[in-house]
């Protein structure tokens, strides 16, 4: 205890619910764990499905497909390369970059990715994409457009060579 610092006793009767006095004279209080929700426009569900469709996609190509959802700015293939540059293989990934408010999507591969997932096939994937968006429901929209997406993109590359 440094100088000139001074404690102040509790008396038990003070305590609130959940709160107990240690043998130091400490208080430890046990507080009730509020699990945070998705902030995000999808629910539990949605990212879940998202999840699925990423997880799946990577394991049955051994590519590392990964999601973006956001504003892309003016230059959004540039935006969505340094996205892409921030992966943790940037060569072995795939990355989907989406902004509904600007109505852009970019899909990025790297060196290794681009030999067995060429333009064709990510234009395939964006013309799904669209098609779901045209639904009107943006958010069921974007979950079966991206979930359709990885799909079509994984076949497209084939599996992970062995």
């Amino acid at each position: 205890m440094a100088t000139g610092e001074l404690t102040k006793r509790v008396d038990e009767s003070e305590l609130g619910y959940g709160e107990g006095l240690t043998s130091s004279g400490r208080v430890s209080a046990a507080k009730m764990y509020e699990p945070a929700g998705p902030t995000g426009p999808f629910d539990t569900r949605q990212l879940a499905r998202l999840d699925e469709a990423l997880t799946f996609a990577s394991r049955e190509t051994g590519l590392d497909f990964s999601v973006y959802l956001g504003e892309l700015g003016e230059d959004s293939r540039a935006t969505a390369e340094k996205l892409h540059s921030t992966t943790t293989d940037p060569a072995n990934a795939v990355l989907i970059a989406v902004s509904p408010g600007e109505r852009k999507i970019e899909i990025v591969t790297g060196k290794t990715a681009y030999t067995r997932l060429p333009d064709r096939g990510a234009k395939l994937a964006v013309a799904s994409m669209v098609a779901s968006f045209k639904e009107g429901d943006l958010v069921r929209g974007l979950v079966n457009g991206l979930a359709n997406a990885l799909r079509m993109l994984s076949d497209q590359a084939g599996p992970a060579p062995r």
